[in-house]
């Protein structure tokens, strides 16, 4: 036991040295920077802030694509980047601007080991699940929730690019039989979560949403958002239980029983109910989300 906690302090400390050389290697892109001084400006103006943000287009698309999805629960259709920056304001929009930049600096190819048009379907349905859960349980803090689901694995994906072998480890181990948190503390000496929370807050991304990622899949050990946390695991869950963006890493992904209390679920079956109820809406979404990834 003396041992394994020692090679788990060893990894751990290991993997904090590469997180440090990944913020350098993972530099803010030049679009989010200017969007973001715009955005701290508060003489800048819509069709100022628009200007800039259309000088990427993908970013543009990802944006009207995410405003216009029926979960997320906007009244009228939102047709240019200028309406978008309007109707959801400027807060929410760094919160997404920094979420998409953050996803496409990290992206890699895509292997055997991770499927990137999959892994990113899977954040996009989480976080269109998340953004649905915090509507439907009355949750103030729903745009936060929507940006902590599109953003609850991003450590999957820090790992896959800047510590490859590592990650095939833990995907070796996986296979073997080995429970996918304990694959990664044997491995990292940290979780995911641990590893998205150090790469997150050095981007400056709020506290609310760092650590609701961070606990995504163990909501009762967070005492900052709990709620939030298991709304994210909640939509995680779900995806698993749907069989729609699931991944595969998180099959043996475990239910944490302080939803219940946090969301006021009643019973298993109960929820089991309430999951069905999001099949047909999220079938409808599939469509849409393909601009996305």
């Amino acid at each position: 036991m003396t041992t394994l906690v020692a090679d788990i302090s060893k990894n751990r400390y290991r993997t904090e040295l590469i997180l440090k050389k990944v913020n350098t290697l993972a530099p803010i892109p030049k679009i989010l920077n200017e969007v973001l001084q715009l955005l701290n400006d508060i003489n800048t103006s819509p069709h100022t802030l628009a200007k800039a943000i259309s000088k990427d287009q993908s970013v543009v698309l990802k944006i009207l694509t995410i405003a216009n999805s029926p979960f997320y629960g906007l009244a009228k259709r939102v047709s240019s980047i200028e309406f978008a920056i309007m109707i959801l304001g400027f807060n929410e929009i760094r919160n997404i601007v920094s979420a998409l930049s953050l996803m496409e600096t990290i992206k890699n190819k895509t292997d055997k080991y991770l499927d990137q048009k999959s892994f990113w379907l899977h954040s996009y349905i989480t976080a269109t699940i998340s953004k649905k859960l915090a509507y439907d349980f009355g949750l103030e803090k729903s745009n936060e929730t929507f940006i902590a689901g599109l953003l609850h694995d991003v450590g999957l994906s820090i790992v896959h690019k800047f510590m490859h072998s590592d990650f095939v480890n833990v995907y070796e181990l996986i296979n073997a039989g080995m429970d996918f948190s304990e694959a990664e503390m044997q491995v990292f000496g940290m979780t995911h979560g641990e590893i998205a929370e150090t790469l997150l807050k050095s981007w400056n991304i709020p506290e609310i949403i760092t650590e609701t990622v961070r606990y995504h899949h163990a909501p009762v050990l967070n005492s900052f958002t709990p709620t939030l946390s298991s709304v994210v695991h909640l939509a995680d869950y779900m995806t698993q239980m749907l069989k729609i963006g699931d991944l595969d890493y998180e099959k043996s992904l475990k239910l944490d029983n302080v939803v219940f209390t946090t969301l006021h679920v009643k019973d298993l079956a109960e929820l089991g109910h309430f999951i069905d109820g999001y099949r047909e809406p999220l079938l409808l979404q599939l469509e849409s989300l393909k601009y996305l990834v």
